[in-house]
């Protein structure tokens, strides 16, 4: 980052850390925690999330408490954003830290009057709304370090690199018993995505899990809230559909939950999603799918991961992905063989056990 470096700020007493984007943007931000809570290790930190992860975080040791908010809901609008910033400005917040880009944090964080409020200087009314700007550099880094450049603001440049994910004792007790029994390497399949377009075909993932299970893998199949359509419709296409080697999770575990499970895996092939980002950030290996998105806009999995990709002039075609392909083939994804991803699932396995000797 910058050379010339930030000098210290603080100490502060009482942080909110704001993070109201999808889940992996909230896991991308936990190094972006543990920096500001090495830096400040008395302060009280409050991490507030969109609606539905706060239980992911409740285990946290650098939070003091999580707090959700529902953005679709009581807190949508203009009018509720100048609510929340209002509720902040009477809990005794000496720092604000904003992770999240939108006109609306910017909008909670200037009613909330905090004395230091960082975030970033884009959109343009970011200037008035944060004490501190800085810029996202989005072409040069990746999201943890755009992250840690909030971090850096306040002078703090020993950074966490990271996410060192911390999950209720319940939801591990509640995976150990649910994987209690399974035998051979554990290869979690997750098919779906909030983006159609991110999504690898269920016909691939059902060609993966039967050469998984051919291979004597143990195939867990994973969907959350609104995704059970698309993994029936990868069992339905599986030769081994009724296989005592198949295990089929989908929609029954919590998020905390499915969590715990990842953390397990001996390896997971996922498209690129918010249980992605669970599953590398506890080291657990990852072959993710990637077609509208690339590795170069910064949300790729770390650690030991691989992402199969298909190159295409089209892409990347949007930070997120689409409905449909805006070309008409979606060949990012169908291009990506069941017969390779299932090569790199067969790496990935082989790997651990090397490292496991």
């Amino acid at each position: 980052m910058d050379s010339r470096k930030t000098p210290p700020t603080g100490p502060f007493s009482r942080i909110a850390l704001w993070q109201t984007a999808f889940l992996g943007d909230a896991v991308l931000t936990l190094p972006l925690a543990a920096t500001l809570k090495r830096a400040w290790p008395s302060a009280e930190m409050t991490f507030f999330v969109r609606k539905g992860l706060g239980g992911l975080f409740s285990a946290q040791p650098e939070f003091s408490r999580v707090v959700e908010i529902d953005k679709r809901g009581a807190d949508k609008g203009i009018a509720g954003a100048i609510r929340l910033g209002r509720m902040l400005r009477g809990q005794g917040f000496d720092l604000m830290v904003s992770a999240h880009t939108s006109l609306r944090s910017a909008l909670v964080a200037l009613s909330s009057g905090i004395a230091t409020r960082v975030g970033y200087d884009a959109p343009l009314f970011n200037r008035l709304a944060y004490t501190r700007a800085v810029p996202r550099r989005f072409e040069e880094l990746d999201e943890i370090e755009r992250l840690l450049g909030l971090a850096e603001a306040l002078g703090l440049h020993d950074h966490a690199a990271w996410p060192g994910l911390v999950l209720p004792d319940a939801a591990l007790r509640e995976a150990e018993a649910l994987l209690h029994g399974l035998s051979g390497p554990l290869i979690g399949l997750h098919p779906g995505s909030v983006w159609p377009t991110k999504r690898w075909p269920a016909p691939h993932f059902a060609r993966l899990a039967d050469l998984c299970l051919t291979a004597g893998f143990t195939v867990l199949l994973f969907a959350g809230p609104g995704e059970e359509d698309t993994a029936r419709a990868v069992r339905a296409a599986m030769r081994g559909k009724d296989s005592a080697g198949l295990t089929d999770f989908s929609g029954r575990l919590s998020l905390p939950v499915l969590a715990a499970v990842l953390g397990r895996l001996d390896a997971y092939a996922t498209n690129d999603s918010g249980p992605m980002h669970l599953a590398w950030a506890q080291k657990t290996p990852v072959a993710a799918f990637f077609g509208p998105t690339v590795r170069s806009l910064g949300f790729f999995p770390r650690g030991r991961s691989r992402v199969l990709e298909t190159p295409l002039p089209c892409r990347p075609c949007g930070l997120h992905g689409h409905k449909t392909c805006p070309e008409g083939h979606h060949r990012c994804m169908t291009d990506v063989t069941p017969e390779e991803a299932f090569a790199v699932v067969r790496d990935l396995v082989e790997q651990g056990r090397e490292d496991a000797r």
